[in-house]
């Protein structure tokens, strides 16, 4: 059974860091491309990072570019999300999800995802 447990989630204020955890289990987690996605009450699911299953490349939605840095340890199945410069509008369930169907459109990555996590809360305020 393929399962991905986040954890990590809290409430900070704005300006600190969370460092997000994703524990996969029940497939070859070194195989997938994996993601971060990311829904504020109110609204739709938003992408959020990716990395490619080697670790060796990583995206950014430009609302966390340049604060937000994805990685992967595939000797222990799990995908991290270190998030810094944390900001009120970064509030969100957040949710480790397995990448499918890659591809690249005007140079910006896309993909679906067939297994998602549970979420874990992320809550920034002062």
């Amino acid at each position: 059974e393929v399962q991905l447990v986040e954890s990590g989630g809290g409430m900070v204020q704005p300006g600190g860091s969370l460092r997000l955890s994703c524990e996969a289990s029940g497939f070859p987690f070194s195989r997938y491309d994996m993601s971060w996605t990311r829904q504020a009450p109110g609204t739709g699911p938003e992408w959020v990072s990716a990395i490619n299953a080697g670790g060796d490349s990583t995206y950014y939605a430009d609302s966390v570019k340049g604060r937000f840095t994805i990685s992967r340890d595939n000797a222990k199945n799990t995908l991290y999300l270190q998030m810094n410069s944390l900001k009120p509008e970064d509030t969100a369930l957040y949710y480790c999800a397995r990448s499918t169907f890659v591809r690249f459109i005007g140079g910006r990555y896309y993909s679906d995802y067939d297994k998602v996590g549970q979420g874990t809360q992320v809550t920034v305020s002062s």
